[in-house]
């Protein structure tokens, strides 16, 4: 089984159709962990309203920690009960065709992780702010050209764990979406299975995104730095 592992914060513009992408794209038996932080979250009631028509186990999870995405991840890696864990965001971006390839290369491939990438041939971004997309794009094609890391987008957050390997990972991020990055990093310099699929990212049509750039970027230069180590 899987399980998605889904941060919300005011997402009930996106949720319903979220669902449906879900359940259009994958067919594989899942559990689908909403982590909120505040019980006035308005996609709370939303979800209890409509998850009795979907077949998947739905389960709304307070978030364990002080609020905040990276603690929402960290809550649902601790929650999820299945082997294959995949980090998805509520606004609709990330492209759920190709989970099934994802889980497959997990559970039957031997990998620890598997990156959604936008920047390998195939994949794509449409939409999102100019300056976030170029550093995205410059991070991850120059990191695996100078490191040779088996992804060329390290920035996603659209990644599948093996959790058995999660638990060997001291997680030390404590910005927000960088936690990706410092699991996939740290993966690669412990010579961990690594892999990626061509994906198409799409901007959020509703809603209002929660990326701080200018907050979270030295967090970022901390894990692309630290790639390098696996040479010294």
């Amino acid at each position: 089984m899987l399980s998605l592992v889904v941060p919300i914060y005011n997402e009930a513009e996106n949720v319903e159709n979220l669902l449906n992408n879900i359940h259009k794209n994958i067919n594989i038996p899942m559990e689908i962990l909403f982590i909120y932080d505040m019980d006035w979250d308005n996609t709370l009631p939303v979800i209890k309203s409509i998850s009795k028509n979907y077949n998947s186990e739905i389960k709304l999870i307070k978030n364990k920690y002080s609020k905040g995405v990276l603690n929402a991840i960290k809550t649902g890696f601790e929650e999820a009960k299945n082997k294959a864990i995949l980090v998805i965001m509520a606004d609709l971006s990330d492209d759920l065709s190709i989970v099934n390839g994802m889980y497959d290369m997990i559970s039957n491939q031997g990998y620890d992780i598997v990156c959604g990438s936008r920047y390998a041939r195939g994949g794509k971004q449409i939409g999102g702010p100019i300056i976030k997309k170029t550093i995205s794009k410059l991070a991850g094609l120059s990191l695996h050209f100078l490191t040779g890391i088996p992804t060329h987008d390290i920035t996603n957050s659209f990644k599948m764990y093996n959790k058995d390997f999660l638990k060997r990972i001291n997680i030390e991020s404590t910005g927000g979406f960088e936690i990706g990055m410092e699991i996939t990093v740290k993966a690669f310099v412990m010579g961990a299975k690594i892999g990626e699929i061509p994906s198409v990212w799409t901007d959020r049509v509703k809603g209002k995104s929660r990326f701080k750039l200018l907050k979270w970027l030295p967090k970022y230069l901390k894990w692309y730095f630290y790639a390098f180590k696996k040479f010294f």
